[in-house]
């Protein structure tokens, strides 16, 4: 049964993105007897200790409505706790692998910030520079202003473009392929939504024109260049782009997406490239620990640069449409859980939502994937939010 969250806690939720969706029917019979395990492990010295007890809980009793699945891992200087729950897939109803592979949605864009940053690093991009000077083909007059940094803050006014459709239309058309220059033609044909700096507007389309900037600056493709500059040096062995395939390779757990008839339809083999730089990673829950570990750390983005990550926009500049605070750095996003400040980044693929957070001091961490039965709603997912809660306490209010 799911649980009502208090608008309080659904509001900053949202902030962060963990999008998930209302309740679906219930699920097949059978599919119940995969319960959920979880370990913890003491370090020295201890601090805060994970609360084992409502992380278990957290995932306890997959699958139901709102989700099939869940992958989770905390960490930090209080000890670390792991756990997984529900099944591989409905029909077999086996329980889930706990190192299987996911769809790690805008958690890629991330790792398309750090790139970027370490391009200016080595000086061959400058982040208040016109975009333009680097995609002069691409970029038109009407978007002279906008500069690298309003891409990765999404503060560059270039409107989205590709997201209409009803949910049976996107499944009528998953194998698609797109574009991503394409994208950035049509979405640059377009009026601005505002003026470059002035508001903030999260959306792909920033991170697909700074995917073909990696392109252009470095004669290489973005995947090559995310590999050869993070996944190798880092040894993310099972994180890799899919490029035009559809499928996840290797083991992974299926996800669902809940319809509007109350159909339950598999959503593991949907093709990514509408999102390509902007969401297109497929990880595990371990390497995205370890990415986020070493990013934090200061082992992927060096030196002053790695700020740029944890600082938001001038506090004059608001969200485009609501008018609340700015809440998007470069690549991550801020909100306040327990009292304390947490950085983080979610990202939502059909059937699979992912979240990669943690303290600035790496005091705690959190990665979970949740195969979740709506992962582009408008509504808070139950399971996704005790997760968080168990993880760093409840969002604080203000």
């Amino acid at each position: 049964m799911n649980v009502r969250m208090s608008s309080t806690v659904l509001a900053a939720a949202l902030v962060l993105g963990i999008a998930a969706g209302p309740a679906s029917p219930a699920l097949a019979a059978g599919t119940d007897a995969s319960a959920a395990a979880g370990h913890w492990a003491q370090r020295a010295p201890v601090a805060e200790a994970p609360d084992a007890e409502a992380l278990q809980a957290a995932i306890a009793g997959l699958p139901k409505d709102d989700a099939t699945a869940a992958l989770v891992r905390v960490s930090g200087s209080g000890g670390d706790w792991r756990g997984s729950s529900g099944v591989h897939d409905l029909a077999s109803g086996r329980p889930a692998d706990p190192d299987g592979r996911f769809r790690a949605g805008s958690v890629t864009k991330i790792f398309t910030a750090a790139v970027v940053l370490q391009l200016a690093e080595e000086g061959r991009v400058g982040l208040d520079r016109p975009v333009r000077l680097y995609l002069p083909d691409l970029i038109p007059a009407a978007y002279e202003d906008v500069t690298v940094r309003q891409l990765l803050n999404h503060t560059s006014g270039i409107p989205s473009v590709g997201s209409g459709g009803d949910l049976d239309d996107w499944y009528a058309h998953r194998f698609d392929l797109h574009d991503p220059e394409r994208t950035v033609r049509e979405a640059t044909s377009l009026e601005p939504d505002f003026v470059p700096g002035a508001q903030q507007h999260y959306a792909n389309i920033g991170y697909t024109v700074a995917g073909l900037l990696i392109e252009r600056v470095t004669g290489d493709t973005y995947g090559s260049q995310v590999s050869r500059r993070v996944l190798e040096p880092l040894h993310l062995k099972d994180t890799y782009f899919p490029g035009t395939d559809p499928a996840i390779r290797g083991p992974h757990n299926h996800g669902y997406q809940l319809f509007g008839t109350g159909e339950l339809r598999d959503a593991t083999v949907w093709g990514a490239t509408d999102a390509w730089a902007a969401g297109d990673l497929i990880s595990t829950t371990a390497d995205l620990e370890r990415f986020t570990r070493a990013l934090f750390g200061g082992r992927v983005v060096r030196g002053p640069l790695l700020q740029e990550m944890f600082t938001l926009p001038d506090a004059s500049v608001r969200e485009y449409g609501t008018g609340k605070p700015a809440a998007y750095s470069a690549g991550l996003s801020v909100m306040r859980l327990g009292g304390r400040e947490v950085w983080g980044k979610t990202g939502g693929r059909w059937g699979y939502n992912t979240v990669v957070a943690a303290t600035r001091d790496l005091s705690r961490t959190l990665v979970y994937s949740v195969n979740s039965t709506d992962a582009k709603g408008d509504s808070m997912n139950t399971t996704a939010m005790n997760i968080v809660v168990a993880a760093f306490g409840a969002p604080s209010a203000g």
